[in-house]
């Protein structure tokens, strides 16, 4: 009988990644921003345990949507209150708080589950070109992109 393996705790090596969010599509980079959260590039990947590698996006005020969703995409938030509803479309939140846009695509793509809590404080986003974690040598992540596709 084979034993499925669990990685210890003390035995995961968490790795920083940097990722330029310049010009990277929105649904595109929050894949691969979630793949890497959730440890699913590494071999020892187990569902139930936080595998998951640390990720710094920079540059996200530069990220693109594609078609008209720059003027129809609505981000929406609400109070609790009653009529507290807001929103807000994709154009004004990006001049406004740029890096919610790509943390709430990516916090979408994981799982809704306290581990995907914990998954997501792995996530640091930075609306410009600066982040405060060079101690941490963080290694550059190259996102995937389609062949003949433009950005």
């Amino acid at each position: 009988m084979t034993k499925t393996y669990l990685p210890a705790h003390n035995s995961i090596d968490r790795q920083w990644y940097l990722i330029d969010a310049e010009g990277q599509r929105l649904g595109r980079l929050a894949t691969e921003i979630a793949t890497v959260l959730r440890g699913k590039n590494k071999p020892t990947f187990t569902p139930n345990m936080d595998t998951g590698d640390f990720v710094i996006v920079v540059n996200a005020e530069k990220v693109v949507v594609t078609g008209r969703k720059a003027s129809t995409k609505l981000y929406r938030r609400h109070s609790g209150r009653p009529g507290g509803m807001k929103t807000e479309t994709f154009d004004k939140l990006q001049a406004r708080i740029p890096a919610r846009i790509i943390e709430q695509a990516v916090k979408g793509m994981l799982p809704k589950t306290t581990l995907g809590r914990q998954q997501f404080t792995k996530l640091k986003v930075y609306a410009g070109p600066d982040h405060p974690h060079q101690a941490q040598t963080p290694h550059p992540l190259v996102v995937n992109t389609i062949p003949g596709e433009t950005n």
